[in-house]
């Protein structure tokens, strides 16, 4: 893990893009790096991700990926936002937070904003402004 200036990150230098053209191997190293499961090593599946998401939102420190939201929406009834990562010596700064502040502004008032969480995230949804939903279902993948 790399260290970094928290204080300096705290005050400006991350910058926020919508439709950032994010690399396959950027978004996996991203992945790889905040500890999500992801298919890092497969470039072409990242690829197709990347292509078919509507929306995707990049947090940038100088040219490096630190963070992404990456969603399917139809922008009027509902989003799904598949992709919530943030490279771990970058989280708990606020990148997150922010991250869905901007698709959430992106969709507008009249969307709802769905996410599956992992095991591990499920305290930190809640402290964003997400509430739990019980009224799901789900076919799982296979591979």
């Amino acid at each position: 893990m790399t260290l970094i200036d928290r204080e300096a990150v705290n005050n400006s230098s991350i910058s926020y893009r919508e439709s950032p053209g994010i690399t396959p191997a950027a978004l996996g190293e991203l992945f790889r790096s905040s500890g999500i499961k992801r298919p890092v090593d497969d470039e072409t599946r990242l690829a197709m991700m990347l292509k078919h998401a509507n929306l995707i939102f990049g947090a940038f420190d100088g040219d490096r990926l630190v963070g992404v939201a990456r969603a399917l929406t139809d922008f009027s009834y509902c989003c799904y936002l598949s992709d919530l990562a943030v490279a771990r010596e970058y989280q708990k700064l606020g990148i997150g937070r922010t991250l869905i502040e901007h698709v959430k502004r992106r969709i507008g008032n009249r969307s709802m904003l769905l996410l599956l969480s992992s095991p591990d995230a499920m305290t930190y949804y809640p402290t964003v402004g997400l509430e739990p939903v019980t009224n799901g279902w789900i076919i799982k993948r296979v591979s």
